[in-house]
């Protein structure tokens, strides 16, 4: 039996400016000129202005939060009205750069040409001691499977494989393993390793023929835990290494500064052609030290001068004198229905911007007022102990926003340039009551380990007791989940002789 009833529900629904608004505050300036050369290709009644004399400025509206979008425009009124009233704004430039936006010097690197890693492999093949033109194909086939690292990862079938349905070439394992063993001799020493311990030995073997008469004996011993005793040596198991070998502390030190001179990764001198090497910050705010007081700038990257296309604005007034004493067709009513799409959409956007910028840098603002010791003496150990709840109270705005706003942004100090997310942090407990950043304790801890005795490391149960001493009650799980922060290994992998 079908019934109908009456309910009332609490619903939250976001409009699609909102939802434009947050995916902007979220990206970094980096990324925001792409983002705004999509718009400009994808609404042509948006256009990239030149600073004018005339500024259409927005309403000011309440914060810059997440649910603080003005989207209180209705499509009922008529369309004369909506002509008039835009005509009337004459929004010819929409200029949204003020006071706290400045320029950054252009800055461009000069870029290296050179060959990538595998020319320079293929290069050398003159001088193989290659037989016939199978044996050429092969290893033009090895090298070519030759991985950034300088590794040859791949399986001896799957080349097997490559080389039948690729070069029509039936091969062996026997030949495949016969041409890499010649495609091993090449520049740089270790390349075309299947596996890090083959990589160090075949290094080690280069030095040993290349240089029969410089520390020959350390060479020798390198080459036997190398060949013989690698899972010791990873494991750093010194004493059982001494044993095995019958050396002495000093003998054992000379074998293994020869192995750590060696490169895990044969190819690492050379340039990929599927990364970019050179990977440059973009700061997103720039803060400036006057004797003493802050000032805050955003990069004039963060507002760019946007405005409605003029195009647009002359059919309005075309439609609008072309309809005067009579009424308008429908085709008419269409196009300019179309075009008036067109202008919101831009309209929408360039709100999006300014709202991106006011609430960048109210955000920045409140996060240089809480650290403000951080940025007038660079000290990391200044800074506070702050999470986005902090930051949100201040600004008025949602802490979804903050964080939006913290994410793959950077600020630029005359201390280097600073990952914003850096600056959040828990808070710990001193023993004398004192609120301290986690930060601080980070930093502590790694100033004990790089000033410890690398015979005998600190363990983590020894790293907290010595963080007790300084007044800091952490528990050996804390410790070790910092110390992993920090990328710093556990004692027995920094021990040194």
């Amino acid at each position: 039996m079908l019934k109908q009833n009456l309910s009332q529900k609490m619903m939250q629904k976001l409009s699609p400016q909102q939802i434009q608004l947050m995916k902007l505050l979220q990206i970094p300036t980096a990324t925001l000129d792409q983002r705004i050369k999509e718009e400009l290709e994808s609404n042509p009644a948006l256009d990239e202005g030149e600073d004018a004399a005339d500024v259409y400025d927005i309403e000011e509206g309440g914060d810059s939060g997440d649910d603080d979008f003005d989207d209180t425009r209705s499509d009922d009124f008529e369309l004369d009205d909506y002509i008039n009233e835009y005509i009337e704004d004459d929004p010819v430039s929409y200029k949204v750069k003020s006071d706290s936006v400045q320029d950054v010097e252009e800055k461009t690197m000069p870029i290296a040409v050179q060959g990538s890693f595998h020319d320079y492999l293929e290069r050398q093949m003159g001088m193989l001691d290659i037989e016939d033109e199978k044996e050429m194909m092969i290893a033009e086939q090895v090298i070519g499977s030759i991985d950034a690292d300088g590794y040859l990862r791949r399986e001896t079938l799957a080349i097997i494989d490559d080389l039948l349905f690729t070069s029509n070439i039936d091969a062996t394992e026997e030949e495949i393993n016969f041409v890499l063993t010649k495609v091993q001799d090449l520049d740089p020493p270790g390349i075309g390793a299947r596996t890090l311990q083959e990589c160090l030995i075949l290094q080690i073997k280069d030095k040993i023929r290349k240089e029969p008469d410089n520390h020959k004996k350390a060479k020798s011993i390198a080459l036997k835990i190398l060949e013989n005793h690698f899972d010791q040596f990873t494991k750093k198991h010194y004493q059982k290494l001494q044993k095995n070998l019958f050396l002495s502390e000093s003998e054992l030190k000379e074998a293994i500064d020869e192995i750590l001179k060696l490169n895990p990764k044969p190819a690492s001198g050379f340039s990929s052609s599927n990364t970019n090497e050179n990977q440059y910050v973009l700061p997103d705010f720039i803060i400036s030290n006057r004797d003493g007081e802050l000032e805050l700038s955003l990069n004039s990257k963060n507002a760019p001068d946007l405005r409605i296309n003029d195009h647009y604005l002359e059919m309005l007034m075309s439609y609008k004198d072309s309809t005067k004493g009579r009424r308008a067709e429908k085709k008419e009513k269409e196009a300019v229905m179309f075009i008036k799409q067109k202008i919101d959409s831009a309209k929408w956007f360039i709100d999006a911007i300014k709202q991106r910028q006011d609430t960048l840098f109210n955000t920045m603002y409140s996060i240089m007022q809480f650290q403000f010791e951080f940025f007038t003496t660079g000290d990391e150990r200044r800074l506070r102990p702050m999470i986005l709840k902090d930051i949100s109270e201040v600004t008025g705005l949602d802490i979804s926003t903050i964080s939006r706003v913290a994410n793959s942004k950077f600020v630029q100090t005359e201390f280097g340039t600073k990952r914003l997310k850096d600056f959040f942090s828990e808070s710990i407990t001193t023993q004398d009551g004192k609120e301290v950043s986690t930060l601080e304790v980070k930093n502590i801890l790694k100033d004990i380990i790089e000033s410890e005795n690398k015979k005998r490391p600190e363990s983590d149960e020894r790293l907290k007791e010595l963080l007790h001493k300084g007044g800091y009650n952490i528990a050996r799980r804390t410790v070790a989940k910092y110390r992993e922060q920090l990328n710093i290994p556990v004692a027995r992998l920094r021990k040194e002789l």
